[in-house]
Protein backbone atom coordinates (compact mmCIF):
# COMPACT_ATOMS: atom_id res chain seq x y z
CA UNK A 1 0.00 0.00 0.00
CA UNK A 2 0.88 3.62 -0.34
CA UNK A 3 2.58 5.43 2.55
CA UNK A 4 0.13 7.61 4.44
CA UNK A 5 2.06 10.92 4.40
CA UNK A 6 -0.59 12.70 6.48
CA UNK A 7 -0.20 10.19 9.34
CA UNK A 8 3.61 10.46 9.18
CA UNK A 9 3.39 14.28 9.22
CA UNK A 10 0.98 14.21 12.20
CA UNK A 11 3.30 11.82 14.07
CA UNK A 12 6.26 14.19 13.53
CA UNK A 13 4.20 17.25 14.58
CA UNK A 14 2.91 15.44 17.70
CA UNK A 15 6.44 14.31 18.61
CA UNK A 16 7.70 17.92 18.49
CA UNK A 17 4.66 19.20 20.42
CA UNK A 18 5.08 16.61 23.18
CA UNK A 19 8.88 16.92 23.39
CA UNK A 20 9.33 20.65 22.79
CA UNK A 21 11.01 21.23 26.17
CA UNK A 22 13.27 18.21 25.73
CA UNK A 23 14.36 19.50 22.31
CA UNK A 24 15.04 23.00 23.71
CA UNK A 25 16.95 21.44 26.63
CA UNK A 26 18.96 19.28 24.19
CA UNK A 27 20.15 22.29 22.15
CA UNK A 28 20.77 24.33 25.32
CA UNK A 29 22.98 21.53 26.72
CA UNK A 30 24.65 21.11 23.31
CA UNK A 31 25.66 24.76 22.92
CA UNK A 32 26.03 25.96 26.50
CA UNK A 33 27.52 22.69 27.77
CA UNK A 34 30.83 23.26 25.96
CA UNK A 35 31.07 26.87 27.20
CA UNK A 36 30.26 25.82 30.80
CA UNK A 37 32.85 22.98 30.65
CA UNK A 38 35.53 25.39 29.39
CA UNK A 39 34.72 27.94 32.13
CA UNK A 40 34.74 25.19 34.83
CA UNK A 41 38.14 24.00 33.49
CA UNK A 42 39.43 27.59 33.54
CA UNK A 43 38.43 27.99 37.22
CA UNK A 44 39.77 24.50 38.08
CA UNK A 45 43.15 25.28 36.47
CA UNK A 46 43.30 28.60 38.36
CA UNK A 47 42.66 26.78 41.67
CA UNK A 48 45.35 24.18 40.81
CA UNK A 49 47.90 26.94 40.10
CA UNK A 50 47.59 28.10 43.71
CA UNK A 51 48.49 24.60 45.01
CA UNK A 52 52.03 23.30 45.38
CA UNK A 53 51.37 20.58 42.81
CA UNK A 54 53.86 20.10 39.94
CA UNK A 55 52.82 21.60 36.57
CA UNK A 56 52.76 18.16 34.97
CA UNK A 57 50.51 16.78 37.74
CA UNK A 58 48.18 19.79 37.26
CA UNK A 59 47.90 19.09 33.51
CA UNK A 60 47.27 15.40 34.19
CA UNK A 61 44.51 16.10 36.71
CA UNK A 62 42.97 18.72 34.39
CA UNK A 63 42.88 16.09 31.61
CA UNK A 64 41.00 13.61 33.83
CA UNK A 65 38.46 16.26 34.97
CA UNK A 66 37.94 17.38 31.35
CA UNK A 67 37.22 13.75 30.31
CA UNK A 68 34.68 13.29 33.15
CA UNK A 69 32.90 16.59 32.32
CA UNK A 70 32.59 15.72 28.63
CA UNK A 71 31.31 12.23 29.53
CA UNK A 72 28.57 13.78 31.76
CA UNK A 73 27.75 16.23 28.92
CA UNK A 74 27.32 13.38 26.38
CA UNK A 75 25.16 11.35 28.83
CA UNK A 76 22.92 14.41 29.45
CA UNK A 77 22.49 14.91 25.70
CA UNK A 78 21.57 11.26 25.20
CA UNK A 79 19.06 11.35 28.08
CA UNK A 80 17.36 14.36 26.48
CA UNK A 81 17.05 12.36 23.25
CA UNK A 82 15.12 9.75 25.25
CA UNK A 83 17.91 7.16 25.27
CA UNK A 84 17.91 4.89 28.36
CA UNK A 85 21.05 5.85 30.33
CA UNK A 86 21.32 2.60 32.34
CA UNK A 87 21.51 0.63 29.11
CA UNK A 88 24.17 3.00 27.80
CA UNK A 89 26.24 2.68 30.98
CA UNK A 90 26.08 -1.15 30.73
CA UNK A 91 27.10 -0.99 27.08
CA UNK A 92 29.78 1.59 27.96
CA UNK A 93 31.33 -0.66 30.65
CA UNK A 94 31.34 -3.61 28.20
CA UNK A 95 32.93 -1.40 25.54
CA UNK A 96 35.55 -0.19 28.05
CA UNK A 97 36.43 -3.82 28.82
CA UNK A 98 36.73 -4.67 25.10
CA UNK A 99 38.73 -1.52 24.37
CA UNK A 100 40.92 -2.27 27.41
CA UNK A 101 41.83 -5.65 25.93
CA UNK A 102 42.62 -4.05 22.56
CA UNK A 103 44.59 -1.13 23.98
CA UNK A 104 46.81 -2.91 26.50
CA UNK A 105 49.85 -0.87 25.46
CA UNK A 106 48.00 2.41 25.90
CA UNK A 107 46.69 1.31 29.32
CA UNK A 108 50.31 0.47 30.23
CA UNK A 109 51.27 4.01 29.09
CA UNK A 110 48.43 5.50 31.14
CA UNK A 111 49.52 3.61 34.28
CA UNK A 112 53.11 4.70 33.59
CA UNK A 113 51.92 8.32 33.24
CA UNK A 114 50.32 8.13 36.69
CA UNK A 115 53.59 6.66 38.10
CA UNK A 116 55.67 9.45 36.46
CA UNK A 117 53.44 12.20 37.85
CA UNK A 118 52.95 10.75 41.35
CA UNK A 119 56.65 9.88 41.83
CA UNK A 120 57.78 13.32 40.50
CA UNK A 121 60.27 11.43 38.31
CA UNK A 122 60.50 14.33 35.85
CA UNK A 123 59.06 17.83 35.70
CA UNK A 124 58.46 20.35 32.93
CA UNK A 125 61.74 21.94 31.83
CA UNK A 126 63.99 19.05 32.95
CA UNK A 127 66.62 18.00 30.40
CA UNK A 128 66.45 14.18 30.12
CA UNK A 129 67.95 11.33 28.08
CA UNK A 130 66.11 8.05 27.30
CA UNK A 131 67.38 5.42 24.83
CA UNK A 132 69.74 7.86 23.03
CA UNK A 133 66.93 10.47 22.77
CA UNK A 134 67.53 13.64 24.76
CA UNK A 135 65.71 16.93 25.18
CA UNK A 136 63.74 19.24 27.46
CA UNK A 137 60.43 17.98 28.84
CA UNK A 138 57.57 20.05 27.38
CA UNK A 139 54.59 18.01 28.51
CA UNK A 140 53.55 14.73 30.17
CA UNK A 141 50.08 13.70 28.95
CA UNK A 142 47.96 10.60 29.66
CA UNK A 143 49.92 8.38 27.27
CA UNK A 144 52.99 10.25 26.05
CA UNK A 145 55.80 12.52 27.19
CA UNK A 146 56.83 15.24 24.74
CA UNK A 147 60.43 16.50 24.51
CA UNK A 148 62.00 19.32 22.51
CA UNK A 149 65.53 18.54 21.32
CA UNK A 150 68.40 21.04 21.06
CA UNK A 151 67.69 21.55 17.34
CA UNK A 152 63.97 22.18 18.08
CA UNK A 153 62.60 18.80 17.00
CA UNK A 154 59.48 17.58 18.82
CA UNK A 155 59.91 14.01 20.13
CA UNK A 156 57.00 12.00 21.57
CA UNK A 157 57.94 9.09 23.87
CA UNK A 158 55.41 6.51 25.21
CA UNK A 159 55.22 6.82 29.02
CA UNK A 160 55.94 3.08 29.43
CA UNK A 161 59.39 3.66 27.82
CA UNK A 162 60.22 6.17 30.58
CA UNK A 163 59.15 3.79 33.36
CA UNK A 164 60.74 0.65 31.86
CA UNK A 165 64.09 2.21 30.87
CA UNK A 166 66.87 4.11 32.57
CA UNK A 167 66.19 7.85 32.43
CA UNK A 168 69.08 10.29 32.83
CA UNK A 169 67.71 13.54 34.26
CA UNK A 170 70.34 16.25 33.77
CA UNK A 171 68.10 18.96 35.23
CA UNK A 172 67.09 17.22 38.47
CA UNK A 173 69.96 18.61 40.57
CA UNK A 174 71.11 22.20 40.80
CA UNK A 175 74.82 21.38 40.12
CA UNK A 176 76.50 19.41 37.30
CA UNK A 177 80.04 18.15 36.73
CA UNK A 178 81.68 19.07 33.41
CA UNK A 179 84.23 16.47 32.21
CA UNK A 180 87.12 17.01 29.77
CA UNK A 181 89.95 14.97 28.21
CA UNK A 182 92.95 16.93 26.90
CA UNK A 183 95.53 15.10 24.74
CA UNK A 184 99.03 16.62 24.51
CA UNK A 185 102.42 15.59 23.07
CA UNK A 186 104.76 13.30 25.09
CA UNK A 187 107.38 16.07 25.44
CA UNK A 188 104.92 18.28 27.38
CA UNK A 189 105.65 19.19 31.02
CA UNK A 190 102.99 17.43 33.11
CA UNK A 191 102.86 20.11 35.83
CA UNK A 192 102.57 22.97 33.31
CA UNK A 193 99.63 21.25 31.55
CA UNK A 194 97.81 20.75 34.89
CA UNK A 195 98.47 24.36 35.94
CA UNK A 196 97.19 25.77 32.61
CA UNK A 197 93.94 23.72 32.75
CA UNK A 198 93.26 24.54 36.43
CA UNK A 199 94.03 28.26 35.93
CA UNK A 200 91.52 28.39 33.04
CA UNK A 201 88.83 26.74 35.18
CA UNK A 202 89.46 29.06 38.14
CA UNK A 203 89.22 32.11 35.86
CA UNK A 204 85.48 31.60 35.15
CA UNK A 205 83.08 32.87 37.83
CA UNK A 206 80.41 30.33 36.80
CA UNK A 207 82.69 27.46 37.89
CA UNK A 208 82.51 26.45 41.56
CA UNK A 209 85.75 26.53 43.58
CA UNK A 210 84.20 24.00 45.98
CA UNK A 211 84.31 21.18 44.84
CA UNK A 212 87.65 22.32 43.45
CA UNK A 213 88.47 22.00 39.71
CA UNK A 214 90.46 18.80 39.03
CA UNK A 215 93.13 17.82 36.45
CA UNK A 216 95.45 14.75 36.41
CA UNK A 217 97.33 12.66 33.84
CA UNK A 218 95.10 9.66 33.04
CA UNK A 219 96.31 7.69 29.98
CA UNK A 220 99.59 7.07 28.16
CA UNK A 221 98.37 6.70 24.55
CA UNK A 222 100.27 5.73 21.40
CA UNK A 223 100.52 9.30 20.05
CA UNK A 224 99.67 11.39 23.12
CA UNK A 225 99.36 11.62 26.88
CA UNK A 226 95.76 12.25 28.00
CA UNK A 227 94.78 14.45 30.94
CA UNK A 228 91.39 14.03 32.59
CA UNK A 229 89.88 17.23 34.03
CA UNK A 230 86.56 18.22 35.55
CA UNK A 231 84.83 21.09 37.32
CA UNK A 232 81.41 21.82 38.83
CA UNK A 233 78.88 24.47 37.83
CA UNK A 234 75.16 25.29 38.13
CA UNK A 235 73.08 23.10 35.76
CA UNK A 236 71.97 26.05 33.61
CA UNK A 237 75.63 27.10 33.02
CA UNK A 238 76.78 23.66 31.77
CA UNK A 239 77.26 24.47 28.07
CA UNK A 240 78.65 27.98 28.52
CA UNK A 241 81.24 26.55 30.95
CA UNK A 242 82.03 23.60 28.64
CA UNK A 243 82.71 25.79 25.58
CA UNK A 244 84.59 28.42 27.62
CA UNK A 245 87.02 25.82 29.05
CA UNK A 246 87.59 24.03 25.70
CA UNK A 247 88.27 27.27 23.76
CA UNK A 248 90.37 28.92 26.46
CA UNK A 249 92.50 25.81 27.19
CA UNK A 250 93.21 25.49 23.45
CA UNK A 251 94.42 29.10 23.37
CA UNK A 252 96.48 28.73 26.58
CA UNK A 253 98.15 25.54 25.26
CA UNK A 254 99.35 27.48 22.20
CA UNK A 255 100.49 30.39 24.38
CA UNK A 256 102.49 28.05 26.63
CA UNK A 257 103.97 26.10 23.67
CA UNK A 258 102.12 22.91 24.66
CA UNK A 259 101.57 20.99 21.42
CA UNK A 260 98.60 18.78 20.55
CA UNK A 261 99.85 15.78 18.52
CA UNK A 262 98.45 14.81 15.13
CA UNK A 263 97.93 11.32 13.74
CA UNK A 264 100.49 10.57 10.99
CA UNK A 265 99.28 10.32 7.38
CA UNK A 266 101.00 9.45 4.09
CA UNK A 267 100.59 12.41 1.70
CA UNK A 268 100.93 12.19 -2.11
CA UNK A 269 101.34 15.32 -4.24
CA UNK A 270 98.72 16.02 -6.88
CA UNK A 271 100.19 17.11 -10.25
CA UNK A 272 97.10 18.09 -12.30
CA UNK A 273 95.68 21.61 -12.24
CA UNK A 274 92.56 21.94 -10.06
CA UNK A 275 89.71 23.93 -11.62
CA UNK A 276 86.98 25.10 -9.25
CA UNK A 277 83.82 26.23 -11.10
CA UNK A 278 81.79 29.03 -9.47
CA UNK A 279 79.13 31.62 -10.26
CA UNK A 280 80.19 35.27 -10.37
CA UNK A 281 76.72 36.61 -9.53
CA UNK A 282 76.23 38.75 -6.40
CA UNK A 283 74.07 37.48 -3.56
CA UNK A 284 70.35 38.14 -4.15
CA UNK A 285 68.69 40.96 -2.22
CA UNK A 286 66.74 39.75 0.79
CA UNK A 287 62.96 39.58 0.26
CA UNK A 288 61.15 39.15 3.56
CA UNK A 289 58.70 36.21 3.61
CA UNK A 290 55.08 37.32 4.02
CA UNK A 291 53.95 35.52 7.16
CA UNK A 292 50.31 35.20 8.12
CA UNK A 293 49.34 36.97 11.33
CA UNK A 294 47.68 34.31 13.47
CA UNK A 295 44.45 35.70 14.88
CA UNK A 296 43.96 34.95 18.56
CA UNK A 297 40.90 32.79 19.23
CA UNK A 298 39.01 33.14 22.48
CA UNK A 299 40.19 30.10 24.47
CA UNK A 300 37.70 29.94 27.35
CA UNK A 301 39.67 27.17 29.06
CA UNK A 302 43.03 28.95 29.34
CA UNK A 303 42.36 32.71 29.29
CA UNK A 304 42.08 34.82 32.42
CA UNK A 305 38.31 35.52 32.50
CA UNK A 306 38.62 38.27 35.13
CA UNK A 307 41.17 40.15 32.97
CA UNK A 308 38.88 39.86 29.91
CA UNK A 309 35.91 41.27 31.86
CA UNK A 310 38.07 44.13 33.20
CA UNK A 311 39.20 44.99 29.64
CA UNK A 312 35.58 44.93 28.38
CA UNK A 313 34.53 47.27 31.21
CA UNK A 314 37.41 49.67 30.39
CA UNK A 315 36.46 49.63 26.68
CA UNK A 316 32.83 50.45 27.56
CA UNK A 317 33.92 53.34 29.83
CA UNK A 318 36.21 54.72 27.09
CA UNK A 319 33.49 54.46 24.44
CA UNK A 320 31.05 56.32 26.77
CA UNK A 321 33.68 59.07 27.33
CA UNK A 322 34.15 59.41 23.54
CA UNK A 323 30.39 59.82 22.99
Amino acid sequence: GFMNWENIWNTIVNYFKENVWNIIAFFAILFFGIVVIKIIMNIFKKVLRHTRMENIAQQFLAGIIRFILYLIWILLLLSKLGVEITGILTAFSAAVLAIGMALQNNISNLASGIVIVSSKMIKKGDYIKVNEIEGSVVNVSFLFTTLTTFDNKKVTIPNSSLVNNSVINFGANSKRRVDFTFSVAYESDCEVVKKVVLDVMRSNGNIHLDPAPFCRLKTLNTSSIDFFANCWCDSEDYWSVYYYVIETVYNEFKRNKISIPYSQLEIRERKDKVIMPYSNMNLPERIEKQREIVSEKLDLENIDLIEVLKKKRKQRKNSKKDT
